[in-house]
């Protein structure tokens, strides 16, 4: 909607009619003392007077309303946005190594892969987060920074859903993502600082171990709290018919738990969707949503545009005043 910082200014809009209406003292009528002859008859005059003078009017009086409305600041009112008042800063990372692959999740009825689930589930979680600042890290061989911290919660859920399986690799440093997260939160920001590990396996490479990882934690006074990610059994089939496998054998639940226990975090265990959306809604209890959030209204200044237009038609009024037979003598010329 459109709002005027200074309203009462309008009020200045019927200021010419006021002038205009007001008494106008009579002159003294003295003998001339030299008389000219009169061509034309008085009516001819004054028809001619008031052909002249209604574009003048016009104008100037679309000169003077553009003027009023540009001095009362004209504003464009924005929707409502959020402020964000909780100090957060909440790090996801993502484990991409080959076993993400494995098909052993529901989801909505349906068998997906580890990874596919996580994407559904996380993504829920990521829009609940308002109030925090959000960052991605991938890992898989390495660990990489997808999403640097942010309040834009829309573009973490779109990096999070344009992942694929293989993009860092196969194998499993979460070493490497503890201390990448280590290494971006705002050492300046005054915040919760909590790691959020998503992983269904054990540290198979990186260049710095999970321990070592671990005491940069508690000495950033960093919460990990840690997801390992995969069911107990699964049915594969075989030559010699069905068998029931453990999909989760590699999972190191030892690692997780003593990462999480030692930065005042906790350790969880994902076997399907309908875990993961628990262990969710426990991490909105135990790192709670800042509820009284403050909203502001982005205004957009406008006076701009009723300015421009006013000095646009002052300007071809006095073109037209000063050189008023320049389309004359242009259309002479060409004939």
């Amino acid at each position: 909607m459109i709002t005027f910082a200074w309203p009462w200014l309008l009020l200045l809009l019927p200021l010419p009619l006021i002038v205009y209406w007001l008494p106008k003292k009579e002159q003294s009528r003295t003998s001339a003392a030299l008389v000219v002859p009169v061509l034309l008859s008085n009516s001819t005059i004054s028809s001619q007077v008031q052909e002249r003078k209604k574009p003048s009017i016009i104008v100037l009086s679309l000169c003077w309303l553009l003027s009023i409305v540009a001095l009362s600041q004209p504003q464009w009112l924005g929707d409502a946005v959020d402020i964000p008042t909780e100090g957060r800063e909440m790090m996801i990372a993502v484990d991409l190594s080959g076993s993400m692959q494995i098909e052993d999740m529901s989801l909505r009825g349906n068998t997906v892969n580890r990874l596919d689930m996580l994407k559904a589930v996380l993504g829920d979680f990521i829009q609940r987060r308002v109030g925090d600042r959000l960052g991605l890290i991938l890992f898989a061989d390495d660990a990489y920074m997808q999403t640097p911290m942010t309040f834009d919660r829309k573009t973490v859920k779109q990096m999070l859903d344009e992942s694929v399986l293989g993009l860092v690799g196969r194998k499993t440093a979460i070493g490497d993502a503890i201390a990448l997260a280590v290494k971006r939160f705002d050492a300046k920001q005054e915040s919760n600082k909590v790691l959020l590990l998503l992983t269904d396996g054990q540290n198979t490479a990186g260049k710095i171990s999970p321990e070592q990882a671990l005491e940069l934690a508690v000495a950033k006074d960093i919460t990990i709290y840690s997801i390992g990610i995969g069911a107990d059994v699964m049915l594969q089939q075989s030559l010699f018919g069905t068998r029931r496998i453990n999909p989760s054998s590699e999972l190191d639940e030892q690692t997780l738990t003593k990462l999480a226990e030692q930065t005042g975090g906790k350790y969880f265990r994902a076997k399907d969707s309908q875990g993961m959306e628990q262990i969710y809604q426990l991490l909105d209890e135990l790192e709670p949503i800042e509820q009284d959030q403050q909203q502001m209204r982005p205004l957009t200044a406008l006076f701009y545009w009723p300015l421009a237009l006013a000095l646009l038609l002052s300007f071809f009024y006095l073109l037209i005043i000063n050189f008023p037979n320049v389309n004359h003598s242009f259309f002479n010329n060409k004939n």
